[in-house]
């Protein structure tokens, strides 16, 4: 008879490695994007436990981290934080020793003081570690006012507090939506130049940009995140991989819009002056985009003008700016300062530098003064000039104004990575699995959140970066709002295909994401495109937060979505940044750059012919919709190869497709301004990096580049921009008539 001993035991290690993993929140199963069910391997599930600090080395300790799972509320009094929604009663489970006499109270943001009443219940005590335990419950107050709040107990001598969150049942600011349909602009920043950028799209160009479109009818202008990079050349291109996602980008501030550039002497001027002009032939061409000139440019003329004597209202303003910024700042400074003198890989950041704390650190926090307050400066001055941005576009009679777009994360070896250490995990970074549009998955080399030490931490790192994004802001963009449900954890060395989801606890990320952009009178958009659970969009829809159409993505087995099929709380537009503009993708320009890059898994004549049907049907919807005619054909077969007569038919269907999205409930509509210029070049081709220029495309259409001051007199831009203009207003007084 054969011997199974050895099969039985191996089965059973991996029923108690998945039986942990899941107590953990790790998936062991996931769909793939072919919709077949495929298994986490057990080396994946081991790696993903250990960035989370369980030991799976042996059987035994298995068994007993899952021990230690149940185990843990039991050996705390309170939770480690405690997030609740406003207007309903919530229960919390209070742990003290058998026979000692507990109290929980409340102190309200304001200062007030709420008792906490315990619920009529019983249960027989628990032995924990040796000591038998009660559980008690306690009914937090459904009258709590909006806001971060402490949750206390006192336990005979022995006293526990945690954070306790309340927040908003429905974020009122999309409710106020509802009836009010607007579209705006999505734009790329550092592509948008001026006469007078330096070679990159600035802050006053979005001012600028913001007032044209504004005065147009715009209710918004959504621009790319706008992240702080490395602190000296060279930096990261890629807007979605910052060193930090709490502090803004110094490469878009406007030199000569400082204040004090104004009382620069003549030779400090002069350099400026020098640095200015060597960069804006820059603005005229559509050749790739360098930021590293610059922003080296712009970082030798800020320390000329950050030497100048402030008055002593700017100087009060600096220090004000700094002290409510907190040690976030003082610790984000630092870490610049530092930076600028070692090397990504220096030894020093793993030893006596390896986070803000450390004896070293403190000690280059006083030795460095000078640079941490010339990078603290940096920051006030990107807050002067965002609000003046945001003041602008409402005055320009924008409803939401500036909408900023968040990053999923940040770099491995950034600021956040070295400040927020204690709260990210390691030896993991986060992904997507294999897709249809990346069907060899994509690794975003960045260290995800740690749930456990994030909620210990009473969400308040996550807290302060929304509060710093939404502080001149009318929305935010959250870019894959999935990942506040669960993020795709790759181990270091792996391929994205050998990752594992992690999830996360979805009710506190996504109410305090609410909180926080009501308290700033802000809407909030999810980017919720790719695979998700079924029940994630009801679920946002029901807290208030904004989904994210694609025309080209709504269909099914039946084709493409008709209007009425599309969302009401929803952006809704024709393009998105990881396509290429419409222009190029109507030419299947998507399967020719993912063919050169090797990027496709089928041979590429299927992925045409799945692209030219996509397109035929789409064509035909716009035609049933009657936003497009047919144009009169051609004479001959020589005018069907001018370039002037396909470059008219295209601009012909890109506003068709645009008049389309006007049909549709949703109340935000975005205009890619690639789309609005004739732009064709891909911004961004997702799981490419040296392969393709990401994020280096300035904005150009046929005939080259395109400055902020030119889109008045763009033909492409008006046409596009009155037609679904022109289409809203019509639309509002037919319903005004109604």
């Amino acid at each position: 008879m054969a011997d199974h001993t050895g099969i039985d035991q191996t089965e059973n290690s991996q029923a108690l490695l998945r039986e942990l993993a899941a107590a953990h929140g790790v998936g062991t199963v996931f769909q793939g994007w072919d919709g077949a069910e495929r298994k986490v391997s057990d080396a994946t599930l081991k790696t993903v436990l250990g960035a989370l600090g369980v030991d799976t080395d042996t059987d035994e300790g298995i068994r007993a981290a899952i021990h230690d799972v149940e185990l843990a509320p039991w050996r705390r009094i309170l939770p480690p934080v405690v997030v609740v929604r406003e207007g309903q009663e919530f229960h919390v489970e209070v742990h003290v020793p058998q026979g000692k006499a507990v109290r929980v109270s409340i102190t309200s943001e304001d200062g007030l003081h709420h008792d906490v009443l315990q619920k009529d219940d019983w249960e027989e005590p628990r032995l924990i570690d040796g000591i038998p335990t009660i559980r008690a419950t306690f009914a937090i107050p459904e009258y709590l006012p909006l806001g971060w709040h402490t949750l206390q107990a006192d336990v005979e001598g022995t006293h526990a507090e945690c954070a306790l969150v309340v927040t908003p049942e429905i974020l009122k600011t999309s409710v106020d939506l509802a009836q009010n349909r607007s579209w705006g602009l999505l734009a790329q920043l550092y592509s948008v130049r001026s006469s007078r950028s330096w070679g990159i799209g600035d802050f006053s160009d979005l001012t600028d940009l913001a007032a044209i479109s504004g005065e147009d009818g715009a209710g918004f202008i959504l621009v790319n995140p706008l992240h702080a990079a490395e602190p000296r050349t060279p930096i990261e291109d890629s807007p979605y991989l910052p060193t930090t996602r709490r502090f803004f980008n110094p490469l878009y501030i406007r030199v000569e819009e400082i204040p004090e550039y104004a009382y620069l002497e003549p030779g400090s001027r002069a350099h400026v002056e020098k640095y200015a002009s060597q960069l804006y032939p820059a603005n005229q061409t559509s050749d790739l985009l360098d930021r590293n000139s610059s922003y080296g440019a712009k970082l030798a003329a800020l320390e000329l003008i950050f030497d100048v004597e402030r008055s002593a209202s700017r100087s009060r303003q600096f220090e004000r700016f700094r002290a409510d910024q907190g040690a976030g700042l003082a610790d984000f400074a630092l870490w610049c300062a530092l930076a600028e003198r070692l090397h990504p890989s220096a030894p020093e950041w793993r030893a006596e530098a390896a986070s803000p704390s450390t004896p070293y650190s403190n000690e280059q926090r006083e030795l460095l003064a000078d640079r941490v307050e010339f990078h603290s400066w940096l920051q006030w001055i990107c807050d002067q000039q965002l609000e003046s941005a945001q003041r602008v576009a409402k005055q320009s009679g924008m409803a939401l104004g500036v909408i900023h777009d968040l990053a999923v994360g940040v770099k491995t070896n950034g600021a956040d990575a070295w400040m927020l250490a204690d709260v990210l995990a390691h030896g993991v970074t986060v992904g997507a699995p294999p897709d249809m549009f990346n069907q060899q998955g994509q690794d975003w080399s960045q260290p995800p959140w740690h749930p456990a030490r994030l909620a210990e931490a009473g969400y308040a790192p996550y807290r302060d970066m929304l509060r710093t994004i939404l502080r001149h802001a009318g929305g935010v963009r959250v870019d894959h709002i999935l990942g506040l449900f669960r993020l795709w954890w790759i181990p270091k060395g792996s391929g994205p295909e050998q990752g594992a989801y992690v999830y996360y606890d979805h009710e506190a990320l996504i109410g305090i994401l609410a909180l926080e952009a009501q308290r700033a009178d802000a809407v909030v958009i999810g980017e919720d495109l790719g695979v998700f659970e079924p029940w994630v969009r009801g679920y946002l829809s029901e807290r208030g937060i904004f989904g994210t159409s694609i025309l080209w993505f709504e269909q099914d087995a039946g084709g493409p979505f008709v209007p009425d099929r599309y969302r009401q709380q929803c952006l809704t537009s024709v393009n998105t940044h990881d396509l290429p503009p419409t222009a190029g993708y109507l030419a299947g320009e998507h399967v020719t750059l993912r063919e050169s890059l090797g990027l496709l898994r089928r041979p590429v004549e299927e992925e045409r012919a799945e692209a030219a049907a996509e397109q035929k049907a789409v064509l035909a919807l716009l035609r049933e919709q009657g936003v497009l005619l047919d144009a009169p054909g051609p004479r001959n077969r020589q005018d069907q190869q001018e370039p002037a007569l396909r470059q008219q038919e295209i601009q012909r269907i890109v506003e068709a497709l645009y008049a389309f999205t006007v049909l549709t409930p949703s109340s935000l509509l975005g205009i890619a301004l690639v789309d609005a210029v004739g732009e064709t070049r891909t911004q961004n081709q997702p799981g490419t990096h040296e392969q393709y220029p990401n994020w280096c495309i300035p904005l150009a259409g046929p005939d080259g580049a395109v400055l902020v001051e030119d889109l008045d007199a763009n033909m492409r831009y008006r046409s596009l921009v009155d037609r679904v203009r022109n289409m809203l207003q019509e639309g509002a007084r037919r319903q005004l008539g109604e």
